[in-house]
């Protein structure tokens, strides 16, 4: 079943290929149709992945109260649209409730809505509620920045334009001064690394 199915994928490209005008039997392309199907499998792999399940594996008991903030989280998504590349960086904060949750899980988290075909607002609000509903903190920030490849290889052709996206949940939708920190975190220069 899988064979037909990798075969079906196969097939659909080498017809995309014949469309723009290209010979699938060049030399060249011979092996085109699996390296994309294998991409796509990956590319796309969010489908298979269940986010409350990444974070749960990593919740600690904390009487921490403070806001953590994980900056400048690269991402790599696809436009649900034309399927081109969206390439950008999340910010994530989370005030914790009496649980924290291992650092590297909130990037896995980014990752597994990334891996999926998307539009940037949904993105911002799925990796928000992911978050909210499975940690249950106080309240939860993310900011998206991203390009988006729609718009710079075709259509308005608008290089070095950039699309900013966020979701607020919690304190960091009611209280003011949360909301500032955040956002003056986020917008500071980085620093040492160390």
């Amino acid at each position: 079943m899988l064979e037909n199915k990798n075969i079906e994928f196969e097939n659909a490209v080498k017809v995309m290929m014949e469309h723009v005008g290209e010979d699938p039997s060049r030399e060249g392309l011979l092996d085109t149709p699996a390296r994309v199907r294998k991409s796509f499998e990956f590319i796309y792999g969010g489908y298979k992945e269940d986010p409350a399940a990444i974070l749960k594996k990593a919740l600690f008991t904390s009487s921490n109260d403070e806001m953590v903030l994980v900056k400048d989280i690269e991402f790599y998504s696809t436009c649900e649209h034309h399927l081109l590349p969206i390439i950008g960086r999340v910010h994530v904060a989370y005030i914790p409730d009496g649980k924290v949750v291992g650092l590297s899980k909130i990037p896995r988290v980014v990752n597994v809505f990334a891996r999926r075909m998307q539009i940037q607002e949904q993105l911002t609000e799925q990796i928000a509620d992911a978050i909210m509903d499975t940690i249950t903190p106080k309240g939860v920030a993310v900011v998206v920045q991203a390009r988006h490849m729609c718009m710079e290889m075709r259509g308005v052709e608008k290089i070095n334009s950039t699309t900013t996206s966020s979701a607020l949940r919690g304190l960091f939708k009611r209280d003011e001064k949360t909301r500032s920190e955040f956002f003056s975190l986020i917008n500071s220069p980085s620093g040492s690394r160390y």
